[in-house]
């Protein structure tokens, strides 16, 4: 049944990693001169650090050497590394979860032997995925089927006992951290949508494999915008070549077609963009019980006090979504006899948080007044975070007409 007692466990992984957050992430990532700029680089130390402490393999069995957390686990862990720095979370969340998918379920037991202990022993070792959602392939069609946009992956050619990859993804998360990719690349050009796509494992020193930064994006002013959390590049393959054994899985059958990577991935990123808002939540609160005026703490006044009611109420409703949603992923049997219900619960999960989150930001930026838009503060920050999970993925338009399609019952017809 669906429990939200939290285990032991679980509370230890939340006490464990909040003590962390406010000892050494928080001090650093929230410093005025760390805030002022826009460009702000990931905290690689603090990366280190919490590598070190397990969280890079919280989700890989503990068969393996990791942690075995689930995906509940997961997304409170997330959540209150995100309270500290959205770019930690979003770049270990992404190695945790690739290596649960990459060495739990879909390399061979040779692919596991070679590749496993280099992962295991080296802090420094991160994951990335060059691949597509399949259920954003070209947008989304209402009660049609997916038009697949040809081209889009790299294409791999078999020579000998080497694959020969080329073509380019134009962003790929922790790319410049990375030490082994995950690329989808078309392997059979006569086939549409994810069909013909092979999925082949891609060590960072492949001859032929070039990591590129992203294009920038720039606001009217010149100052450069930030519009992902995380690390990310482009990635470029010219006749890359990878051993015959690097393909994961079969050819012409990506491993990640099913979507069981999205549905989890959906929830924890829900959970960081939680965390963006507690920690908003948190600062204005503490904000409210120092600032006085008329004679009292401005948290006294009614005004204010409404406002963070409001925020804790968006808090509580969101996080009991996303929890809902992890869990479920991790028990599908709940679906199957209609225990939980059967539509997208990771998608209504990220729609609702991505709107909620964004509300709950500037809520707590009023609050401060007109502190709450200086640079050397962290709301803005918080604001424009939640402001990136509002409009870097695929859109809550186009996310709810699959919510709608659930709801309506419609199957949409596979790809030839």
């Amino acid at each position: 049944m669906f429990d939200l007692h939290l285990t032991a466990e679980q509370l230890e992984f939340r006490e464990t990693v909040r003590d962390f957050v406010e000892r050494e992430i928080k001090p650093i990532a929230l410093h005025p001169d760390r805030l002022e700029p826009f460009e702000k680089p990931l905290l690689t130390d603090i990366l280190d650090k919490a590598s070190q402490m397990g969280l890079r393999t919280l989700a890989l069995s503990e068969e393996a050497g990791g942690a075995g957390a689930d995906s509940l686990t997961s997304c409170i862990v997330l959540e209150e590394l995100a309270a500290g720095d959205v770019d930690v979370a979003t770049a270990l969340g992404q190695t945790s979860l690739l290596g649960h998918l990459l060495f739990d379920q879909a390399m061979t037991p040779e692919q596991r032997k070679r590749l496993l202990p280099d992962f295991i022993g080296d802090d420094h070792y991160h994951l990335a995925l060059a691949g597509r959602d399949p259920d954003t392939l070209a947008g989304w069609s209402y009660h049609r089927p997916l038009a697949a946009e040809p081209g889009a992956e790299p294409s791999a050619v078999r020579q000998g006992n080497e694959w020969v990859i080329n073509g380019a993804v134009s962003f790929v998360a922790n790319a410049p951290i990375a030490k082994l990719i995950a690329v989808e690349v078309r392997t059979d050009p006569k086939k549409t949508g994810l069909n013909g796509v092979s999925t082949l494992l891609v060590p960072r020193n492949a001859p032929g494999l070039g990591v590129r930064e992203p294009v920038k994006a720039f606001a009217a002013s010149g100052q450069l915008i930030r519009w992902h959390h995380g690390t990310g590049a482009e990635v470029v393959f010219k006749d890359c070549r990878v051993p015959a054994d690097h393909l994961l899985g079969k050819e012409g059958q990506s491993p990640f077609a099913g979507g069981g990577r999205a549905r989890r991935g959906a929830s924890q990123r829900a959970a960081i963009n939680i965390g963006i808002g507690r920690a908003a939540h948190e600062a204005a609160i503490d904000y409210a019980k120092l600032r006085r005026q008329g004679g009292r703490n401005i948290i006294e006044h009614q005004a204010i006090g409404t406002k963070l009611a409001d925020i804790a109420i968006k808090l509580e409703v969101a996080r009991t979504m996303v929890w809902k949603a992890a869990w479920a992923a991790d028990h599908p049997e709940a679906v199957a006899d209609r225990s939980v219900s059967a539509l997208p619960l990771e998608t209504i999960a990220r729609v609702f948080t991505s709107e909620v989150i964004h509300e709950v930001t500037e809520a707590a930026a009023e609050c401060f007044g007109a502190m709450g838009v200086m640079r050397d503060m962290p709301l803005q920050k918080y604001v424009h975070d939640a402001l990136v999970f509002l409009h870097s993925e695929e859109s809550n338009s186009a996310a709810k007409l699959r919510i709608a399609e659930a709801v309506a019952g419609y199957r949409r017809p596979l790809a030839a």
